[in-house]
């Protein structure tokens, strides 16, 4: 699931629908992206964030915290 689209979408109070509309989808292609069942296209992410203020590392990039880094 994309809690951070879903979280974003509710800090700024947009419904499914209305965020649909501003970017030119329908609500279920919103649902289907908060519930993890549909890869939107670079695009489409550009625009989410775009309505959202937010950025493309905010909503879409996995939080890699947890993981191993190196200091190369």
């Amino acid at each position: 699931m994309n809690f951070k689209m879903k979280a974003a979408r509710a800090e700024k109070g947009y419904s499914q629908a209305h965020l649909a509309s501003l970017i030119g989808v329908s609500r279920q292609t919103i649902l289907l992206i908060e519930q993890g069942e549909y890869n939107p296209t670079l695009h489409l992410c550009q625009s989410i964030c775009k309505a959202l203020d937010r950025t493309l590392n905010d909503l879409f990039w996995e939080d890699n915290t947890h993981g191993t880094t190196s200091n190369i």
